[in-house]
Formats: C-alpha cells, structure tokens, sequence
C-alpha cells in the first residue's frame, strides 16, 4: 500500500538563475552551493543534435553497432546485479517511441502544480508514495563516456564556460526511461548535470546532513554512497527514520538546463520522463593531488580484492 504519512526531510527550491543572466554577470564563479541555470543547454548544439533517433543511429567507425555494458537495476543501494552487454540503438530508440507517455501534472515527487506554486525560500516536503511502483530491476544506459567514443560531439556543448578557471574534466551520458532512479550518494569532484532531453527531480543535501545520511561501507569509484535507498524507505526504518530530519535542496530539471552540483554534496536523481543527460565533472590541479591519489590509491587496493570486494557497484555482488 503506498505509504501517504511519511513525510520525510524538508526542502527549499535549489537556486535558479537565467543563462542569459549568467552571462551578463561575467560567467559562474567558485561556489559551495548548487545553482540550476535555466536554458544553458540549450544555447548549444547537443540540445538539438543530441535526440533520441540521432543516438540511436550511431556507429562505430567500421559501421557496427555500438554495444554498451548496462546497468542492470539501482547499484548504490542494495544487491549489485549483473551488468548486461547490449545494443544502443534498440533501448534508445524504444526511448523515442515512449516519449509520447506524458508523465502528468500530477507526476513526481514534486508535483509539476506545486513547484509552480512554491516559492524560493519556502519549505516544503515531498510526495514519497509516488516511489512506491518503481521497479528496482529497471536497465540503465548509464555512465558511458561517449565523447571519448565519439569526440566529435565534444564540440556540441560548451561546458567550459561554466568553470572557472582550468579543470580536467571527464564526461559520462545518462540515457534511460522515466522512473529511473540514480540512488543518493556524493561525488568527491565537482559535477555539472546537463539535461539534454526530458525531465528529472534531483534531490541535493550539503555536508552538513551528513549525520542523517547513512553513509554506507560499498564501494564506489569517486563517490561516497548513502544505504538509504529512495525507492523502498518502508523496507529501512533506521534509515528512513534519520532520513526525515535532514534539509536539502530541490531542483527540477528540465530540458536545456544545466544542475551545478558542489563536491561531497548528497543527492539522487529521478527520471520523470525518458531522459539524455551529461555529468560533466571537474578537478582542479590542487583536487587532482588531494582527491584523486587516495582514489586511486583505494581503487587499486578493491582491484586487488584487499578493499571492500563483493560490496561494490562495479562486479557483481552477493546478498
């Protein structure tokens, strides 16, 4: 029965601002909190050549057809299912035709009618029986990182005038239907979230929630996980319980905008419609050394099977 009494934690509208603004104030500066830039995304190309159909008829340079390992399901939380070995082209192009399914005003864990009627500064909960028929088995097109595939679509966004300053940057596509969950977890670089198509609810919480976020002991390369797991709260009382007394940030998402999301800030994604995203993360020199020789230095440790083996995202996982 979907649960209706939960209420869960507190949220206020993340930050907004216009891209055009935004360029007259000189570009994005250094800063700890999120912001969503209204229609960046859509200043550049990838928001009108980066469509369903063109993905789906991608080829590799021999003209076969690109195969992708698959996310088999939601990997932050829970069992880590096998990954499945699949086309593209047929899982985005069923994307395409299912584009037609409006989600509904009524759709998301916050209402389309509410956002509009919510204010910044004003708290508010959300709707978490609308988790209720997700299905934790859902296939993920997620994490390729198709500009390195194809480094001709690097020139379809500008996402370097966003940063400020130098970064190394790596980027990975998010392509999947609606209702696909990414789980709560935090990465150690800075993240732009750019939506190319469709619509998703992204859920931020800063540092200092971390005493209600469970931090979980699974193990991810460049992210810390949460064992809260947004789409089954009735099944985990400790950790629904904590849940509700953290405050976070609420953004929605929508087709040509783009997310900042600081580092070691807490946040999961929901899909309200079938969705292309790019996460567009950055480091500088100084964050490179800091944060990327411990990285490492963990990684080499699980490949090795000394660190967290069998309770990971990247092989399978036992019970």
């Amino acid at each position: 029965m979907p649960d209706t009494a939960y209420a869960g934690p507190t949220f206020e509208r993340v930050e907004e601002i216009q891209w055009e603004d935004l360029v007259r104030r000189g570009g994005f500066g250094p800063r700890t909190s999120p912001i969503l830039v209204k229609g960046a995304v859509r200043a550049w190309p990838a928001h009108e050549r980066w469509t369903f159909e063109r993905l789906a008829a991608l080829r590799r340079p021999d003209g076969s057809e690109v195969i992708f390992r698959f996310q088999n399901g939601l990997v932050e939380q829970g069992v880590t299912r096998p990954p499945l070995d699949l086309p593209i082209g047929p899982y985005i192009q069923g994307l395409a035709d299912a584009r037609s399914q409006s989600p509904g005003d009524d759709a998301g864990l916050l209402p389309y009618s509410r956002w509009k009627q919510t204010g910044f500064g004003e708290k508010f909960q959300l709707n978490w029986s609308y988790m209720d028929s997700f299905k934790a088995d859902r296939v993920y097109l997620a994490q390729w990182n198709i500009l390195d595939e194809f480094p001709e679509m690097r020139k379809d966004f500008a996402i370097r005038q966003l940063w400020p300053g130098w970064r190394w940057t790596w980027e990975f596509v998010f392509i999947g239907p609606a209702r696909t969950v990414t789980g709560i977890h935090y990465d150690f670089p800075n993240n732009w979230f750019c939506q190319v198509q469709g619509t998703k609810e992204i859920i931020v919480f800063p540092p200092d929630q971390t005493p209600y976020m469970c931090k979980s002991l699974k193990y991810d390369w460049g992210a810390t996980l949460s064992d809260i797991d947004i789409s089954r709260l009735g099944a985990l009382p400790r950790e629904r319980e904590l849940f509700a007394k953290a405050h976070g940030r609420y953004a929605r998402v929508e087709s040509g905008d783009a997310l900042f999301i600081p580092k070691r800030n807490w946040h999961a994604v929901v899909s309200l419609e079938p969705s292309i995203s790019l996460g567009v993360f950055g480091l500088t020199p100084s964050e490179i050394v800091l944060g990327g020789g411990p990285s490492e230095a963990r990684h080499l440790l699980h490949k090795l099977h000394l660190y967290r083996w069998n309770n990971c995202t990247c092989h399978r996982m036992t019970s």
